[in-house]
């Protein structure tokens, strides 16, 4: 072998080696670089999946507060409508009392309740208010009932109220008294029965 051709073996054995070292060196830089980008993308998505988890439970309680909002907002007009409805109903109802009590029905039940109070006092002294609108019955009542009616000063609306000192009782029978008693127990119930 001569110079030339040893001078040519061994650089083309040189060459061959820093070939192969060179891609070792390239395929472990390759290896190595290829972890790291496993290991970011992982790491990526852990934090993307927290991240997503995270916004959906700060959706999930602005839905769930919104709506609790919203709902709060139905209740208090709800009950803002049912109370107008509610003053309108027994705004009709007084004005349908005042009618009835243009009627002989009326007087009739007067004579009823008074009648029924007379009973229950027992012969105990009593005195008997019929309302200040209802004066010019007065002496019919009295007759029909041989019993005498004092004129309260208050305006009960209607009926009669009695008052047995002896014992400390009133007896009221006054429609004043019974709406306003209906008007604080009235209710509206839902359609699923929920008041």
């Amino acid at each position: 072998m001569t110079l030339e051709e040893k001078f040519a073996h061994l650089q083309s054995t040189s060459m061959e080696e820093a070939r192969a070292e060179g891609n070792a060196i390239i395929d472990t830089y390759r290896e190595a670089l290829e972890k790291v980008l496993e290991d970011h993308k992982e790491e990526a998505l852990r934090q993307s999946e927290t991240r997503i988890k995270a916004e959906t439970v700060s959706a999930k309680q602005q839905l769930n507060q919104a709506m609790a909002k919203s709902q709060l907002e139905l209740k208090r007009m709800q009950g803002k409508v049912q109370q107008d409805l509610k003053d309108k109903i027994f705004a009709e109802t007084v004005a349908l009392v005042h009618d009835f009590m243009k009627t002989e029905t009326y007087e009739d039940y007067l004579i009823k309740c008074i009648r029924k109070a007379i009973n229950f006092a027992d012969g105990e002294a009593m005195v008997i208010y019929i309302n200040p609108s209802d004066e010019n019955r007065r002496s019919d009542l009295e007759d029909a009932l041989s019993t005498r009616l004092t004129i309260s000063a208050e305006d009960f609306i209607g009926g009669m109220r009695a008052v047995i000192r002896s014992r400390n009782i009133l007896i009221d029978n006054s429609f004043k008294t019974a709406l306003r008693n209906e008007y604080d127990k009235f209710v509206f119930l839902g359609g699923d029965g929920i008041a």
